[in-house]
C-alpha cells in the first residue's frame, strides 16, 4: 500500500511563514505519510533518525542523479561537479556513474576521488595556492586540467613539468563582475584572492607566458564570479567579458564556472538548470563565441543542495518572555556552519507533524559554546513541537557536511543516501576514538 496521502493538498500557495513547509524545498522523493510524517523514498525519515542517531544527513540520491542528468542534457558531456560542496567516495561514484567531471581544489579532496576509482583524466583541480606536493600528485596521477591561479603556481608547475612533456592548463581569470551575493562568496570582482585579474593586465601577461611555455600547454580559460547567485544578468555580463579574452587566448576550451543560486527560504526565486544554459549558451552565442567552443561549467550547490536534509533532535526550550523562544537541538555550527558565516536563512519543520501550520515563533540554536551558534533565526514550528521531539533543516545538502567542525569536540554526523531500493549508510558518525585519534602521548 502506498504509505502517502497526496502530497499538501489544500496547502494555499501564497505561502506565509506560518503555514507548512514548502515542498518544493524538500528532497523530490518526498512523501507525505497517513500519520502526517515525513517520507523519502519509501523511508520514514523518524525511523532513519532512531537507526541512525542525530543530527543525521539524509540525502535523495535519485535527486542527485536525476539533477546531473539534467545537466548533461543541457551541457553535454561538459559538467564538472564542484566537489568543495559535498564529497565522500559514494559521491564520487556517483559522479563518476553519470559521466560527470569533477572540480576539487586540494590534494584531499583528489585522493577521495581516486579512492573512489574517479578517472584521473576527468578531474579539474582547482586552488589558489596548491603546494608542490599537490601539484606532483597532480601530474603523477593525469589529472585532465590543472587551473592555472598566480604567477607562482606557473614557476611551480613549470619545474615539476619540465621532464613531462605538455602539461595541459587553463588560466583562470578574474572578469570584473561583481555578482549579487554575499561578500565572502563573491570570486569574480577585480579585487579577488583568485586567478589573473583582467582589468590589471596580469591576465594578459600570464596568457602570454603560458602560450611560450615548453612545459605547460594553455588549452583553456576559467572564471567564477561567486556563489548562491540568482541574477542571471551577472552570468551573462560574465560571459560578455570573456569573450574577447577567449578569442584572443587562441584555445577552444571555456569554463564558466558555477554559482547558481538555490532558494532556502519560501518565496526565495527559483532558477532552473533550463535558464541558467539559455544564458550562457545565448550569451556565448550573442558575444561571437564560435560554437565549435567546449563549454564548461561546475555546478556543487545547485546539484546538491537541494537533495538532503538535516535532522535534529529537540534538548532544550527556553522561553524568555517579551523576546524569543530559544529550542536547542544537538547540533549546530558544527554541522551547518553558513548562518554563522553568511548569515544564511534556513527554514525549520517537524519530521512527524509536516502538514501542521507552524505558528509558533524559534530561534533554533546549537549545543555549541557560542551566543552566534544560530541554525535558524526566525524559524517556526508548530506549537506542539516539544523535547525529544525530530525537527529539520531541507536544503542541507552543500556546504554542511563539508565545513562541518569538531568545535567542542563535537563528533561530525552520519550521511546516509536513500534511493527507491532502500538506503545506505556512506559517512558514520564520528565517534570519540576518532577523535583522539590524532594525539601523540
Amino acid at each position: 500500500m502506498n504509505p502517502y496521502q497526496d502530497m499538501f493538498e489544500g496547502i494555499n500557495p501564497d505561502i506565509t511563514p506560518e503555514d507548512p513547509i514548502a515542498l518544493h524545498l524538500l528532497p523530490e522523493g518526498s512523501g507525505v505519510g497517513r500519520d502526517g510524517s515525513l517520507w523519502i523514498r519509501g523511508q520514514k525519515v523518524s525511523d532513519l533518525a532512531k537507526e541512525f542517531g542525530t543530527p543525521l544527513f539524509i540525502y535523495d540520491e535519485v535527486q542527485i542523479r536525476d539533477r546531473a542528468r539534467q545537466l548533461k542534457n543541457l551541457f553535454g558531456a561538459d559538467v564538472a561537479y564542484a566537489s568543495k560542496a559535498f564529497l565522500c567516495i559514494a559521491m564520487a561514484k556517483i559522479c563518476a556513474d553519470e559521466g560527470l567531471h569533477l572540480d576539487v581544489a586540494s590534494g584531499g579532496e583528489l585522493a577521495v576521488a581516486l579512492r573512489a576509482g574517479f578517472p584521473a583524466e576527468r578531474v579539474v583541480f582547482h586552488g589558489n595556492n596548491k603546494s608542490r606536493s599537490e601539484l606532483q600528485l597532480a601530474l603523477e596521477v593525469g589529472v585532465g586540467r590543472i587551473v592555472v591561479d598566480s604567477f607562482n603556481e606557473i614557476d611551480r608547475l613549470e619545474a615539476l613539468a619540465a621532464d613531462r612533456g605538455p602539461v595541459k592548463v587553463w588560466i583562470r581569470v578574474t572578469p570584473g563582475v561583481e555578482a549579487h551575493t554575499h561578500e565572502f562568496v563573491m570570486t569574480g570582482q577585480d579585487d579577488s584572492k583568485f586567478g589573473f585579474g583582467m582589468m590589471s593586465g596580469d591576465a594578459k601577461l600570464a596568457m602570454d607566458r603560458l602560450r611560450t611555455s615548453d612545459s605547460l600547454q594553455l588549452v583553456g580559460v576559467h572564471a567564477h564570479i561567486g556563489s548562491q547567485i540568482f541574477s542571471l544578468d551577472s552570468f551573462v555580463k560574465e560571459v560578455e567579458i570573456l569573450a574577447p579574452f577567449f578569442a584572443s587566448a587562441g584555445v577552444d576550451e571555456l569554463n564558466f564556472g558555477g554559482g547558481l543560486g538555490v532558494p532556502y527560504l519560501q518565496g526565495e526565486p527559483r532558477i532552473s538548470f533550463e535558464e541558467w544554459a539559455s544564458a550562457l549558451q545565448d550569451g556565448a552565442r550573442a558575444a561571437g563565441i564560435p560554437s565549435s567552443a567546449r563549454i564548461m561549467v561546475e555546478p556543487g550547490r545547485s546539484l546538491v543542495a537541494p537533495t538532503a536534509i538535516t535532522v535534529y533532535e529537540v534538548g532544550t526550550i527556553k522561553e524568555i518572555p517579551s523576546v524569543r523562544t530559544y529550542l536547542s537541538v544537538d547540533g549546530g555550527m558544527s554541522d551547518n556552519p553558513r548562518p554563522v558565516l553568511y548569515d544564511s536563512g534556513y527554514e525549520v519543520f517537524a519530521i512527524d507533524n509536516l502538514l501542521s501550520f507552524r505558528e509558533r515563533k524559534v530561534t533554533v540554536v546549537g549545543k555549541h559554546c557560542e551566543s552566534g551558534d544560530i541554525l535558524v533565526k526566525d524559524g517556526r514550528l508548530p506549537s506542539s513541537v516539544k523535547i525529544g521531539d525530530y525537527i529539520a533543516t531541507p536544503v542541507t545538502g552543500a556546504y554542511g557536511y563539508s565545513m562541518a567542525s569538531n568545535y567542542n569536540k563535537v563528533t561530525r554526523p552520519p550521511v546516509v543516501f536513500v534511493n527507491n531500493e532502500g538506503y545506505r549508510l556512506v559517512l558514520r558518525r564520528e565517534t570519540v576514538d576518532d577523535l583522539v585519534s590524532l594525539d601523540v602521548e
